[in-house]
């Protein structure tokens, strides 16, 4: 959380997406979307932090999108890593379904499997943190 929001966060802002919140299919995107928020009220422009659900739920409130969530808010999907795009994909289409905007897709780490070209060719900007092979060359396994 320390690390990984205040990096996010200034990704985000170098990116100038002007967003109100952050969040993507639950579980990977979770702790991402809430260490940006974290970080973002620390540093005095707080953003929302919400789960975008794999499917709605019978009972409860019945959505997917749970959390402070607003129609009309810019949102930055968030990813822990890409490989297909599909998570992205699936969540900013929720996002679009109840009244929000995707700004774009931040991810942590791009398995560079093809998910930034789909996410890319369906109209959504993508920002990571990390490439794979980065990782890989910085911290080869031996």
């Amino acid at each position: 959380m320390a690390l990984i929001g205040p990096l996010a966060l200034a990704a985000l802002r170098t990116a100038g997406w002007h967003i109100d919140s952050v969040g993507g299919l639950t579980l990977g995107a979770d702790p991402v979307s809430y260490a940006i928020a974290y970080a973002s009220a620390l540093a005095g422009t707080p953003l929302r932090a919400f789960t975008v659900r794999k499917e709605a739920k019978a009972h409860g409130t019945g959505r997917l999108i749970e959390g402070p969530f607003h129609e009309g808010d810019r949102v930055a999907v968030i990813e822990d890593v890409i490989t297909t795009g599909g998570s992205a994909l699936r969540a900013a289409e929720a996002i679009r379904a109840a009244g929000g905007i995707p700004a774009g897709v931040l991810a942590l780490v791009d398995r560079e499997e093809g998910g930034r070209q789909a996410l890319e060719g369906a109209g959504l900007p993508v920002l990571t943190l990390a490439r794979a092979s980065e990782i890989v060359a910085r911290f080869p396994i031996t």
